[in-house]
């Protein structure tokens, strides 16, 4: 295993990614039946670290939801055993964290450059950028829309024909930091985009119509940390004041019910919404590119994992958007495209009724500015691996959703506004 990832130079990656960091974790699903169930987690979940993985915290946790959460390698046994003793429906969805950590890397693509089969760490990605500008100036343009709060130059592609008066998709990917298979998604649309020009009716006819923007990851920072420091990291990297915990959940940051349902103002919390709306030069970077270019931005797209699920809004309210049956077709014929080539099934509907309240979202944000189609998808798979998505199902799970988006764009297309 090991000579195997010396040869495809991630060995020094994952030696100096996590060491034996997460030997011996376990991530545990449980459905608590009722109330009380939901108390034993809340009330585990104060008495030593945990780490949600699905719902986004503990606060969201609810009488029959899946739920998934991470455990330090010696509460794993004191955690087996409140579950047992209180008649809880849980199992071991993974034994040793560590194992799938260093299995992610499976790869079979030789080469310390760029691939569309590989997990990229930033600079390679940023390097890719240019490069594919580059080779394909007739398609593809690379600008700037901002920095990061460590200072890291925010990369947008545009991929389309030029041409006057042209409207637009923005799609973003690396909301989450550790949610790895989203900016590997962003590369490979790009790579699809470039590659079938010309070949591919539907996409020829995409890019001669319409204008896509791409930013390939967005919370930089925090998705270079998960390389350097700490795989599992999910916010961005900034200080927060009078707070020795690092870092906003992006995705509620924007001025969307910013901080009600789902999101908490305490900092050390996974879902912190930050000190104020747009308070991430992140955030604030994508928002008022997106606010400059409202005239032709006509649909809104971004990539998360995991869960296999394509959303739209709303999440911070169980209220119906205007358009909401235009919306939920959209959603089930996509889904339906995304299925037909692996059978990969999608759960869909409005953020809030089929998971849960989240308030401070950029798809509710986008929508709530006038993009009438905003789109939240939730990428591969359903918790046997969850964040650690093996490189062996990249390439299918970025086939299967380029179907849909595909789908979605047309959709578009056809109905400008």
């Amino acid at each position: 295993m090991w000579a195997l990832l010396v040869l495809v130079g991630t060995a020094a990656v994952s030696a100096q990614l996590q060491d034996l960091a997460f030997d011996g974790q376990k991530v545990f699903r449980v459905i608590p039946q009722n109330e009380e169930q939901v108390e034993i987690i809340t009330a585990l979940a104060s008495s030593m670290q945990v780490d949600f993985w699905q719902p986004d915290s503990v606060t969201l946790v609810k009488p029959k939801m899946q739920v998934d959460f991470r455990v330090e390698a010696d509460k794993s046994f004191e955690v087996e055993n409140l579950l047992a003793q209180n008649k809880m429906e849980y199992r071991v969805l993974i034994d040793n964290l560590q194992t799938v950590v260093d299995a992610q890397f499976d790869s079979k693509v030789r080469t310390a450059g760029h691939s569309y089969e590989k997990y990229n760490k930033w600079e390679t990605i940023a390097a890719w950028t240019a490069d594919i500008a580059a080779q394909n100036p007739e398609l593809v343009s690379r600008s700037v829309i901002g920095e990061t709060y460590e200072g890291r130059q925010m990369y947008l592609l545009k991929v389309g024909k030029s041409g006057m008066n042209k409207k637009a998709i923005f799609m973003d990917c690396g909301f989450h930091a550790r949610e790895w298979i989203s900016p590997a998604f962003c590369q490979r649309f790009v790579k699809e985009a470039v590659e079938t020009y010309g070949k591919d009716s539907v996409m020829t006819k995409l890019l001669n119509s319409l204008d896509f923007y791409i930013l390939p990851v967005l919370n930089i920072d925090g998705y270079v940390y998960t390389w350097t420091n700490n795989r599992m990291w999910r916010k961005t990297r900034s200080k927060n004041a009078g707070s020795s915990c690092l870092g906003t959940d992006p995705n509620r940051n924007f001025d969307a019910g910013w901080c009600t349902a789902g999101a908490s103002n305490r900092p050390c919390d996974s879902t912190y919404c930050g000190r104020a709306p747009e308070s991430e030069k992140e955030t604030k970077a994508l928002a008022d590119f997106i606010r400059n270019h409202l005239s032709t931005i006509k649909a809104y797209i971004t990539i998360h994992s995991y869960s296999q699920m394509l959303l739209f809004p709303y999440s911070y309210t169980y209220k119906h958007p205007v358009n909401y049956e235009e919306l939920n077709s959209i959603a089930r014929a996509a889904s339906q495209q995304l299925a037909s080539l692996h059978n990969t099934k999608y759960t869909y509907g409005p953020g809030a009724e089929t998971i849960y309240l989240a308030a401070g979202g950029s798809d509710d944000w986008a929508y709530d500015q006038g993009i009438k189609y905003s789109f939240t998808f939730e990428l591969r798979d359903t918790g046997a691996y969850g964040f650690l998505l093996p490189e062996s199902q990249i390439k299918p799970t970025c086939e299967e959703t380029l179907l849909a988006i595909k789908y979605i764009a047309n959709y578009v297309l056809g109905h400008l506004y």
